[in-house]
């Protein structure tokens, strides 16, 4: 049985940080891209950085120089480093696994429609 549980969100001030986790089981870590993404009251949801098994990184512009994503394969977990947060980083942030993954474009990493597990998600607030 897969699951994704993610941990580490909170309410912070702007400028602030929070570091998700999110903790995978249930299939082969090593083999799986990850990713993050986020959902906004009243907006659909985006991604936000992605990683693939060898350690390869690709982020949406709008948290590029700020977020950081790393993954422990020793531990079948995947981070997400948050830095000077603004209040529109204001959101629900979930985890996902592209299980099997094959990576051509790294672009892919934030196509939601590749990931076919996700957590339940983990709020962050920023107020200004």
């Amino acid at each position: 049985q897969v699951q994704l549980v993610e941990s580490g969100g909170g309410s912070v001030q702007a400028g602030g940080s929070l570091r998700l986790s999110c903790a995978a089981s249930g299939y082969s870590f090593d083999r799986a891209c990850m990713a993050w993404f986020r959902q906004a009251p009243g907006k659909e949801r985006e991604g936000v950085a992605g990683i693939s098994t060898g350690g390869t990184n690709f982020y949406a512009e709008y948290v590029k120089g700020r977020f950081t994503i790393s993954r422990d394969n020793a531990k079948n977990t995947v981070y997400l480093q948050m830095n000077s947060l603004k209040p529109e980083d204001t959101a629900m942030y979930y985890c996902a696994a592209w299980t099997e993954c094959v990576l051509y474009d790294k672009s892919s990493l934030l196509q939601e429609s590749r990931y076919n597990y996700w957590g339940q998600g983990t709020q962050a607030t920023v107020s200004s």
